[in-house]
């Protein structure tokens, strides 16, 4: 560990050397092997900071000084959380430097002189304040109102698309003749997507992943997503998300994943995020998370509690 995080300088790659062609053996098909298990953990925020405005890359020395203090706190601590809440972060994985990071000189993952989601249109404005609305003071009534993540059915960050979580940011993929899947270690899903150049699903099937179709163009795999719900909304999106991923090898051990997320009816424009993974030696551990598992039920008892113990109160004041 010391030694990946005394070589973060040497190791950030310029935009120029993500450009250079690998020598890596094709599948049997032909077809750029991106077989293996890989991490999309980053020192990079998926939108680049308020102070940092237009500047889209860093220098090499800017990157290795953000890694160097990216690194030195938890991934919780960077979400703004604070680690005394939450479980031992070198024990259970949740400490950044102890996992491998792809180096890059981005600010933010997502690409272009802005760096940041674009405005929500007037439409989506209004969508988004009525169910925060719906939602205020019922957030904890009961398990159809917490999150598929709580529920341990389908958790944010597993995609498509694929952004990094505060930890397991983890995945493997698998190709044959006509199909490449790919398995997330953060809780359990799994993605088998076509390169048959076979059809999308009818429109009227809709499923909370939605529906992949893969193809190659030259030593790229091009993933086009459809017939999402709007039960796993990406930042807020409808069921039109309309997803295009894109996978390239770069180099033994460095693979560029690229999405470019498009729902009119959400955001005044397309954008792309580009996510640089890094080769892990795996393996690729259970997740244990399920359905009606314990979490939930002690999130909602605990609910329960406060309403509670905030009954006596006013009980006790109104005498």
């Amino acid at each position: 560990m010391n030694a990946w995080r005394a070589s973060i300088a040497a190791a950030a790659l310029s935009a120029a050397a993500l450009c250079q062609p690998s020598a890596i053996p094709p599948t049997p098909e032909g077809h750029p092997d991106f077989q293996g298990i890989w991490t999309s953990a980053s020192v990079v925020p998926l939108e680049r900071p308020a102070e940092l405005k237009g500047k889209e890359f860093y220098t090499p020395e800017e990157a290795a000084e953000n890694a160097k203090k990216v690194l030195g706190i938890s991934s919780w601590e960077r979400l703004g959380v604070q680690a005394r809440e939450h479980y031992n972060m070198s024990q259970y994985g949740l400490d950044l430097s102890q996992v491998k990071v792809a180096p890059t000189l981005r600010t933010s993952l997502i690409v272009g002189p802005g760096g940041r989601i674009p405005p929500y249109t007037p439409e989506a404005k209004q969508r988004l304040a009525e169910r925060a609305a719906r939602n205020r003071g019922h957030q904890f009534d009961g398990p159809e109102n917490r999150p598929l993540q709580e529920q341990c059915l389908m958790f944010s960050t597993e995609g498509p698309p694929m952004v990094p979580a505060a930890y397991n940011s983890n995945l493997q993929i698998v190709e044959d003749a006509g199909h490449v899947a790919i398995v997330q270690e953060m809780i359990h899903s799994a993605r088998v997507i076509p390169t048959d150049n076979s059809p999308h699903l009818a429109p009227e099937i809709r499923q909370w992943a939605g529906d992949s179709r893969g193809h190659w163009e030259g030593d790229t795999l091009v993933v086009d997503t459809t017939n999402f719900t709007d039960r796993t909304a990406f930042h807020g999106s409808t069921e039109n998300l309309h997803l295009v991923e894109r996978f390239t090898r770069i180099d033994a051990d460095t693979l560029l994943y690229e999405f470019t997320a498009d729902d009119p009816h959400t955001w005044t424009r397309p954008w792309t995020a580009q996510i640089t993974l890094a080769r892990i030696e795996g393996p690729i551990f259970e997740f244990a998370c399920h359905e009606g598992n314990r979490g939930i039920a002690n999130t909602l008892s605990g609910a329960r509690a406060a309403e509670k113990a905030a009954r006596q109160v006013k009980g006790t004041q109104s005498k």
